[in-house]
């Protein structure tokens, strides 16, 4: 027989095995989400600076292929099948509302040129990033501040070979961010 002690301490190691097994589940889903974005803004950035002309139909392309790429991982995911699969009307409204609000500050309230946007929407993208890594985990905080920082960095420093500086910051940065939480 175990005594009430040993009781409380093995669901106590139970417990604590149970939430990184947790962590563990959203830092796989997440790393792989982190390097399908990284590849496909190390690509958008890349047109961007190769033919700025194309790039407005770059973004559009990346953003789509981005959220339909979440959207995929999200409904083939396997952990999530036993809770029902499928696609939560919760996921897409997260997005709409995401890229309305940074449409609104960049094309209604502020009209950002394409330098202001290209910092822009990686800080913004970063910040909840960041924030999403207050809940889930320090690697988020670390990606999204160090992206961020590098960005700025980038935006006062770089001067026309702004876009190629973020597609290995921003792009590179997510794609090294999603393989270093493989590791964690």
């Amino acid at each position: 027989m175990i005594d009430s002690k040993e009781a409380s301490a093995a669901l106590a190691d139970i417990d604590d095995i149970v939430q990184r097994v947790k962590q563990s589940q959203l830092y796989e889903l997440a790393s792989l989400a982190a390097v399908w974005w990284g590849v496909v803004v190390f690509a958008a950035n890349l047109v961007t600076w190769l033919w700025p002309i194309y790039a407005v139909y770059a973004w559009v392309a990346a953003d789509a292929l981005g959220v339909g790429g979440l959207i995929a991982l999200r409904v083939l995911n396997p952990p999530h099948r036993h809770h029902g699969a499928g696609l939560d009307v919760r996921l897409l409204l997260v997005f709409v509302l995401f890229f309305a609000l940074g449409y609104l500050c960049t094309n209604v309230v502020g009209h950002f040129g394409p330098r202001q946007l290209g910092a822009f929407w990686p800080i913004y993208f970063m910040l909840f990033y960041t924030l999403a890594g207050l809940w889930f985990g320090y690697a988020f905080v670390a990606i999204g501040l160090g992206i961020s920082a590098l960005t700025l960095i980038g935006f006062f420093y770089i001067g026309e070979a702004f876009p190629l500086w973020m597609a290995f910051v921003n792009g590179g940065g997510l794609i090294l961010g999603g393989l270093w939480m493989r590791r964690i």
